[in-house]
């Protein structure tokens, strides 16, 4: 099977290792000239935790954690005002989760790609012709390739999904918030937070810092707005935006890079009724993005890739393949994106009575009967999803149904 994936990110690239490595030919395209070295701190869990170790990558993975003692919120002045132990999470989720930056992660599925799959940066789909039998690419250099399935794991602002299924406004579902993540360098600063995830503990807006090696800090930057529309540099708008915070947050504004070297967008939910359409699939946040509310974006573009995968491996055909993929992982989709709209008003709380009921919240959560309801609160409900689709790769392979 010759397969072409439109995306090098996290999902495009852990179904180019499953395919590659189950002898598939694998094209992917990535619009980036290269691997991409900003990003964000993310807690890798649950399905995709699940895939990655089925996938052989879990010690890999794990390799490239950080040790994250607690995510605290802190006020003006650096005093912490709340906070929850990781160990308490760790617990709740049975100790399978890894804190670590998303480059790391996209790195690590990199590196253990087979040596056939093809990677091509700096390529971006201008067309798709999708017929009965194939699907062929026009690539912005005028190349074309032709191969049996066309996935477009190209994020939330799909190229794929546009030229197939449509314009991105019929999909995309801004829940009022916009993001962005930045690094820079500053000793005080990381002794400040080293060890911990520190949220500052203010209303309507936020900034949270870690510290990485050396003495390098990351950034992350979260505010309430009802306009999906992005600013014309990320820069000037971060400085505006979060110009009233205190403590440490004026050191991380004024070392904010160029624009161009910022993480900055909207924060939605994508909603697609259909994945695929004909020989085109998407996967991960192009078909289903949950927001970084839910904070598992990551986990389910690597279940969703190992899921397609095997739903490609045991079908007969690719359209039953798809259908089975989309089949196994959506109910799963719709659940995390729920949990992600029913917490969002505890995100980042309107008013300082949201903050003090967040802190009170925090605080029950530390109690021992309370923290699994809120670690549920937070993951949505349990899943055997890997389990169960392995269990029916075995069945087939032995003839057992």
């Amino acid at each position: 099977m010759k397969v072409i994936i439109c995306g090098g990110g996290i999902a495009g690239l852990a179904l180019a290792q499953r395919l590659g490595s189950s002898g598939a030919e694998v094209t992917v395209l990535e619009k980036a000239p290269g691997p991409r070295t900003g990003g964000y701190m993310l807690d890798f869990f649950g399905p995709g935790y699940d895939a990655a170790e089925a996938m052989g990558l879990l010690p890999a993975i794990r390799e490239c954690g950080y040790r994250v003692e607690e995510l605290a919120y802190c006020d003006e002045s650096g005093r912490r005002r709340a906070g929850l132990g990781y160990g308490q999470f760790a617990r709740a989720v049975g100790g399978r989760v890894v804190s670590l930056m998303r480059p790391d992660l996209e790195r690590v599925l990199r590196e253990h790609l087979p040596a056939a799959v093809d990677v091509r940066f700096a390529s971006t789909i201008t067309e798709v012709d999708d017929r009965a039998d194939g699907v062929t690419v026009t690539l912005d250099d005028g190349s074309a390739l032709t191969g049996d399935l066309l996935v477009g794991g190209d994020g939330i602002h799909s190229t794929v999904r546009t030229l197939v299924f449509g314009p991105e406004h019929r999909f995309l579902r801004h829940l009022g918030y916009h993001t962005a993540a930045f690094s820079f360098d500053d000793a005080a600063v990381h002794a400040a937070v080293d060890g911990r995830f520190c949220m500052t503990d203010t209303p309507r807006r936020a900034m949270g810092f870690y510290g990485l090696p050396g003495n390098r800090v990351a950034v992350f930057a979260v505010h309430r707005t009802d306009d999906a529309a992005l600013p014309a540099d990320a820069r000037d708008a971060l400085r505006r935006e979060y110009a009233s915070l205190g403590w440490i947050a004026p050191a991380a504004l004024a070392a904010c890079p160029p624009a161009p070297q910022v993480y900055y967008d909207q924060v939605a939910q994508t909603q697609v009724p259909v994945w695929s359409r004909g020989r085109v699939v998407l996967l991960g946040d192009a078909a289903h993005a949950v927001s970084l509310l839910a904070g598992q974006g990551a986990s389910l573009a690597v279940a969703g890739a190992y899921v397609l995968a095997e739903e490609l491996a045991r079908r007969d055909s690719v359209e039953a393949a798809l259908a089975g993929y989309e089949r196994a992982l959506r109910p799963l989709v719709v659940d995390r994106q729920a949990t992600a709209r029913r917490s969002a008003r505890w995100f980042v709380p309107t008013t300082r009575g949201g903050l003090r009921l967040r802190r009170a919240g925090l605080a029950l959560a530390g109690l021992p009967f309370t923290t699994r309801l809120a670690a549920g609160a937070v993951v949505g409900r349990p899943t055997d999803l890997v389990d169960r689709v392995r269990a029916g790769r075995r069945s087939v392979g032995t003839g057992r149904g």
